[in-house]
């Protein structure tokens, strides 16, 4: 039986697959990153007209910290694949609070620097700079930032075989052999 990638890739064109399987860990991160980007934006939005209301700030940082945990489990299980031998956990969270502090920057600056904030701006205009200097400028850069420092300190068990001389194992589920192009 097929596994949920191999069912996936079958209908992905097979002039594309390739290059798919080539980058494999870096689409499963953007796919773990996007839905975590989802969760993050669901929160600040709920933290920010419920219960922090006029700390912008905090409201990002605690959804980011909530998605990161998220994040550490799935990229740990699927996207990076690691066998746990290293201490991994407390590098990936170090990275991580880095990587909050480069997501909340610009929001801060915008909101204290460039004063786009009430009563300086109208209220749809505050919530049009927060999403993007906080939700897309900050996560943009923490997101190339994360992957960049994932594979060099803490998901490199695969990278460090590699870079070794020898193969990576293959992960499960692409070692078998390709599905006939006919399969839906």
């Amino acid at each position: 039986m097929p596994s949920p990638t191999q069912r996936a890739l079958a209908r992905v064109p097979a002039r594309l697959r390739p290059a798919l399987l080539r980058h494999r860990r870096l689409v499963k991160y953007l796919l773990v990153g996007s839905g975590c980007f989802a969760l993050t934006t669901v929160l600040d939005f709920e933290l920010k007209f419920t219960v922090l209301t006029h700390q912008p700030v905090a409201a990002l940082t605690v959804a980011t910290v909530i998605a990161t945990v998220v994040s550490y489990v799935l990229n740990r299980r699927w996207a990076f694949r690691t066998d746990g031998r290293r201490p991994e956990a407390l590098l990936f969270f170090l990275v991580s609070a880095v990587a909050i502090g480069v997501n909340v920057i610009p929001l801060a600056l915008s909101r204290y620097l460039l004063d786009l904030r009430e009563p300086y701006v109208t209220p749809f205009q505050q919530e049009v700079a927060d999403y993007l200097s906080g939700m897309v400028v900050g996560t943009f850069v923490a997101m190339l930032f994360r992957f960049w420092a994932m594979q060099r300190w803490v998901f490199t068990s695969a990278a460090a075989r590699t870079h070794q001389g020898r193969a990576p194992d293959p992960e499960p589920g692409y070692a078998a052999p390709e599905m006939p192009r006919d399969v839906p």
